[in-house]
C-alpha cells in the first residue's frame, strides 16, 4: 500500500500496545516510527498522509489497522478518525516551542531534524560566540525548568567567569517526580535537540565535554539518546570541532542507580563521579568546583532544550510567552484521575484551574476533584479554592507552593490527605541519602506524628510539634529532599485538617 504514516515508539504508546500496530502495518510503504505527540489518552496514535494532507487515528489496537487504512485510502469516515493533529483541541489550545517536531519526525534521524529546522540555534551560537549567547539566555528570563527556578542565564554567567583547564555540561535526566515525563518524551522524541542545547551551552561557558545523567527506568530514552550521541559524533556535530567551527564539544550518556536523591545536583555529581550519591554541602556551587572539581554547569533536559529556539529566534521572541517574572513555555504533564492525561505545553500563566478542569477535562473517573499536587511528590497540594492560583513561579510560591518540573497530578474526592501527608514523609525516609539529620530522622518522626495525630481525640501538641518539625526540616536539610517534604505535609494540614481527625 502506497500510504505514509507515522506512529509513535515512545515508551507510553509502546506500554499501549504500538509494537503491536506497527506490526500490522507492515504492508504500508512508508512507515515512520517517531515520538509522542503528548496526547496519552489517544495512544497508540496513528497519522496516515492523505491526498487532503495528514489524518490522526486513534486510539489504535492492531485490530483497527485494515479497516483505518481502508477508510483513508478511500477519503471515508471512520469511528477513531481525529482529522489533522494540529485541530485535536488539546493540541491546538498550545504553543510549543521546545515539543515542536516530537511527534512528526524520526528521532533517530539527523537529517530528519535539521529538515525540520533544527540547528539553527546553533548556527546562530557560533556567529554570536560566548558573550552573545550568554546575552541571550540571559535577556530570554530562561529559568531552570525544576527545583527553584534559578535563571539560566545567571547560572551559565558563573561558569563561563572561572578561569579553568577544564569546565563540564551535565545535564539532570534522573527525572523521578511523580507526575513528569516531559523529559523522557523529548530524548525519545527528539534527541538532537537536547544535544544541541548541549553543545550551546558548552560554547557559552567553555566547556568541552558533556555528561547526560539519565534514570535507569528509561531505558529506551537511554537507548535513543546513545544512538543520536553516536550519530552526532559520525556527522561532525560532536567533536573537536562542532559544525566545523573552532568550538569543540562531545557528550557521554551515563544511567543512574535508581535512587530519587540523585535528582539532586551535587548527588547527581558523586554519583557521576562513580561514588554513592550524597548531597554535598554547598558552598562551593557546582558552577565553581562541581564534577571532578571542575567548574560545572547543571541544566535539566527541558532548560537545555529550550536554548536553541532562543538563540534561533532571538531572546525578545521568547520572552515574549509567559507572565511576570517566569517567562517563555513550560511543558505541563497532566496525570493522575484527569480525562485528558498528557504533555501540555503552554506559555506561564493559565490558572491551575483552566489546566485541570479545561486542558485536562476534569476527572476520568467522573468524580469530583479535591485536589491537585503540582511538583513531584514534594509538591504542596492545592484545594479547588486555589485553583485560580497562575501557573508561574512567583504565583505558586506565595501560596505556598513550588512548579518544580512541571507535573500536575489530580486526585479525586476519594484521597485520604492525612494519608498522603504520611506518605511524604514515608517517600523522604525510604530516599534520603542519609547525610543530614533533619531529612534522615526527621522523616521518621514524621510518620510516627501523624500516627499519633489520627489515634488520638485531641491532637492539638501532636500538630503543633509536627509544624515545629517541618520547620526544621525545611530550615536545616542539606537538600530540597528534606526541605521540600513539609509542602505537601502542611499543605494537606492546612487545606484539609478534617482528614487528620480520629481515625
Amino acid at each position: 500500500m502506497s500510504l505514509n504514516a507515522r506512529l509513535s515508539k515512545d515508551a507510553a504508546a509502546l506500554a499501549l500496545g504500538a509494537d503491536a500496530v506497527a506490526a500490522e502495518l507492515n504492508n504500508v510503504a512508508g512507515l515512520t516510527r517517531t515520538g509522542s505527540r503528548g496526547m496519552v489518552w489517544l495512544e497508540p496514535l496513528l497519522e496516515i498522509e492523505t491526498k487532503s494532507g495528514w489524518r490522526a487515528y486513534g486510539p489504535m489496537t492492531a485490530a483497527d489497522v485494515a479497516d483505518v487504512l481502508k477508510a483513508a485510502a478511500g477519503g471515508t469516515p471512520h469511528p477513531l478518525a481525529l482529522g489533522p493533529v494540529e485541530d485535536i483541541p488539546f493540541f491546538k489550545k498550545q504553543t510549543r516551542l521546545t515539543f515542536a517536531r516530537c511527534g512528526a519526525i524520526d528521532p533517530d534521524s539527523l537529517d530528519a531534524y535539521v529538515a525540520a529546522g533544527g540547528l539553527k540555534g546553533l548556527e546562530r551560537a557560533i556567529a554570536v560566540g560566548p558573550a552573545g549567547i550568554l546575552e541571550a539566555v540571559t535577556r530570554s528570563g530562561l529559568r531552570g525548568r525544576g527545583g527553584a527556578g534559578f535563571p539560566a542565564g545567571i547560572k551559565w554567567q558563573g561558569a563561563a567567569a572561572v578561569k579553568a583547564a577544564r569546565k563540564y555540561i551535565v545535564c539532570n535526566a534522573d527525572e523521578g517526580d511523580s507526575g513528569t515525563y516531559a523529559d523522557r518524551m523529548l530524548m525519545e522524541g527528539d534527541p538532537f535537540l537536547l544535544i544541541e542545547g548541549m553543545i550551546i551551552a558548552g560554547i557559552a561557558t567553555g566547556a568541552e565535554h558533556g555528561y547526560i545523567y539519565i534514570r535507569s527506568e528509561y531505558p529506551h530514552a537511554i537507548a535513543t539518546m546513545r544512538r543520536a550521541v553516536a550519530t552526532a559524533q559520525e556527522n561532525g556535530l560532536l567533536g573537536p570541532k562542532s559544525m566545523g567551527s573552532e568550538y569543540g564539544f562531545d557528550i557521554e550518556v551515563r544511567s543512574g542507580a535508581g535512587s530519587y536523591v540523585c535528582g539532586e545536583e551535587t548527588a547527581l555529581l558523586e554519583s557521576l563521579e562513580g561514588k554513592r550519591g550524597l548531597v554535598r554541602a554547598k558552598p562551593p556551587l557546582p558552577v565553581h568546583k562541581g564534577l571532578f572539581g571542575a567548574p560545572t554547569v547543571i541544566n535539566n533536559v527541558l532548560t537545555l532544550a529550550a536554548v536553541p529556539t532562543i538563540l534561533e529566534s532571538g531572546a525578545a521572541f521568547y520572552a515574549n510567552f509567559g507572565s511576570g517574572k517566569s517567562r517563555g513555555t513550560m511543558p505541563i504533564q497532566l496525570a493522575g484521575d484527569v480525562k485528558f492525561g498528557g504533555l501540555f505545553e503552554t506559555g506561564f500563566g493559565l490558572t491551575l484551574g483552566e489546566l485541570v478542569d479545561d486542558i485536562g477535562g476534569g476527572t476520568r473517573s467522573g468524580k469530583p476533584v479535591r485536589a491537585v499536587q503540582v511538583g513531584g511528590p514534594l509538591g504542596a497540594y492545592f484545594p479547588r479554592a486555589l485553583f485560580d492560583t497562575p501557573f508561574d513561579y512567583e504565583a505558586f510560591t506565595a501560596k505556598g507552593g513550588l512548579i518544580g518540573h512541571g507535573g500536575v497530578v489530580v486526585f479525586n474526592d476519594s484521597v485520604d490527605m492525612a494519608a498522603q501527608a504520611r506518605f511524604a514523609m514515608e517517600f523522604c525516609a525510604e530516599e534520603s541519602c542519609g547525610k543530614c539529620t533533619p531529612c534522615r530522622i526527621g522523616s521518621v518522626r514524621g510518620q510516627e506524628l501523624i500516627d499519633r495525630i489520627r489515634s488520638v481525640d485531641n491532637p492539638a501538641a501532636e500538630i503543633a510539634l509536627l509544624r515545629e518539625l517541618c520547620d526544621v526540616m525545611k530550615s536545616g536539610s542539606l537538600c530540597a529532599l528534606g526541605g521540600f517534604v513539609p509542602y505537601p505535609v502542611l499543605s494537606a494540614l492546612d487545606h484539609f485538617p478534617r482528614d487528620f481527625e480520629r481515625r
